[in-house]
């Protein structure tokens, strides 16, 4: 029998790197500090608990990079994403969950797997020496004991921002006599839904009157608050307002796609969504409504938006900080720490953002720290494919457009090599620009799986089942 490995982080990526290492015939403890210890932003003792969202964004891999890293996912046979599929909502062109019953899910898998130990309990500074193999998954709330170890043997300064949480709406307190449903464009999702959103209309008066409340309202504060940056994926709504008073309404406030059924000729100036977060839809989160308002002005401000006048929250929304590490200087090839090959990273705490780009990294340490107990050699997946450029960007493919600017990063197709698409069809007619724009994201998509397929022939312990 083979020593364990050691996951630290029950998370998506910890929960995704130990089920790759158990598939792959290694036995492996999963040590999670909750409840032992719990966090700012938890509210279960779940693995995989979601925080933020309950969105893996887009699931189409012909036409959307997220989509890609999906299929890649399901392909190398992703306990993250059966349990998403498995616990889908409806969500127009995104794969969102129930995240109940999706960490409920992961959980069940995980302790059922013979190979797999959960270790209930908090590792406090650098793991034992004995643990000869060890992944940290310890995400964006990595706890302060072993965030000081790891600076302390990296001499490194750890990176940080701050992440917000958007609210949650109870269904039967949102006036549906004002918001109706309807997607984006009427695009329908994995479940064939195009009624995935609720949508709240504002005149411009009401839009003006919004952003002053916004401007105005009392916010969380912090010590070393002006010296730490936000990732620009997941900013607070106030922050997007400072920004601008017009940023919001071509953010996630936009109006296009959407038609008031009640008066279709009366073009909104801005729309507030909500999609559903559970599967009973009882539960309706505000779309990019991620805040550092204080509790009190959320209830009284966001009851300003039309159709939520009498809004009953399940939850507010909320802040947290995020720490990652400089992964370009610290990490190899195979998320090893140079200063101690012994230890790998894996998810947020590497410098990706995103559940899905968690998920993959960890998926990937999971693998190559199983391969490496195994007595076997493995390299990330080419760079063509959605999971290898995570991989080069993390591990230093950034640096090539200047030093010293590494941020988090979702997959986009910017991080894959480009590829030509065809300037005319099988007729002979010249394609014009968005006709191009979908081939080549097709292409780019056919070239990662195959490559993809390729790379996962390798080690028949490793290959997908």
């Amino acid at each position: 029998m083979f020593k364990p490995i050691h996951v630290i982080g029950g998370g998506l990526a910890g929960s995704e790197a130990a089920w790759q290492i158990a598939q792959a015939g290694v036995p492996v403890v999963l040590h999670e500090m909750r409840p032992v210890r719990g966090t700012d932003a938890h509210q279960t003792d779940k693995l995989a608990e979601l925080v933020c969202s309950n969105s893996f964004r887009a699931d189409d891999w012909t036409g959307n990079a997220v989509g890609l890293l999906h299929a890649e996912m399901r392909a190398l046979g992703s306990i993250i994403m059966s349990a998403g599929d498995a616990h889908q909502v409806p969500a127009g062109g995104a794969l969102a969950v129930d995240r109940e019953g999706f960490a409920e899910a992961v959980t069940a898998r995980l302790e059922a797997h013979p190979l797999v130990t959960i270790a209930r309990e908090e590792v406090a500074g650098l793991p034992p020496a004995a643990w000869d193999s060890v992944i940290i998954a310890t995400g964006p709330l990595t706890s302060p004991a072993l965030a000081e170890a790891i600076l302390g043997l990296t001499g490194e300064d750890a990176l940080s921002f701050f992440d917000a949480i958007a609210p949650i709406v109870n269904f039967d307190s949102i006036d549906m006599d004002v918001a109706w449903r309807q997607s984006r464009y009427d695009k329908e999702g994995p479940g064939g839904d195009a009624a995935a959103y609720i949508n709240c209309p504002m005149d411009r008066d009401q839009y003006e009157a919004f952003i002053d409340a916004l401007l105005a309202g009392p916010k969380s504060e912090f010590k070393d608050w002006e010296h730490v940056p936000y990732f620009d994926g997941c900013l607070p709504i106030e922050v997007m307002a400072e920004r601008g008073r017009e940023t919001l309404r071509h953010g996630p406030m936009k109006p296009v796609g959407l038609t008031n059924p009640r008066d279709p000729m009366v073009k909104a100036h801005a729309i507030v969504q909500l999609r559903q977060d559970n599967a009973l839809g009882t539960l309706w989160n505000m779309v990019g409504f991620q805040t550092k308002l204080k509790h009190g002005a959320q209830s009284e401000i966001f009851r300003m938006i039309p159709g939520l006048e009498k809004a009953v929250f399940a939850r507010l929304g909320g802040l947290h900080r995020n720490t990652f590490i400089n992964s370009p200087r610290l990490l190899d090839g195979t998320l090893r720490l140079k200063a101690d090959p012994r230890l790998r990273f894996a998810g947020q705490v590497t410098g990706v953002e995103g559940y899905v780009e968690s998920a993959a990294v960890g998926l990937l340490a999971g693998r190559f720290a199983a391969a490496e107990r195994l007595g076997r050699s493995i390299a990330a997946p080419p760079a063509t494919t959605a999971m290898g450029a995570l991989v080069g960007h993390i591990t230093g493919g950034h640096l090539e457009g200047g030093k010293g600017s590494f941020q988090p990063m979702n997959i986009n197709y910017g991080l894959m090599p480009p590829i030509e698409p065809p300037k005319r069809d099988a007729e002979g007619r010249r394609l014009g620009s968005k006709e191009k724009s979908k081939l080549k994201k097709r292409a780019m998509g056919d070239r990662a799986l195959a490559d993809l397929a390729t790379w996962v022939d390798g080690p028949p312990a490793l290959a997908a089942e």
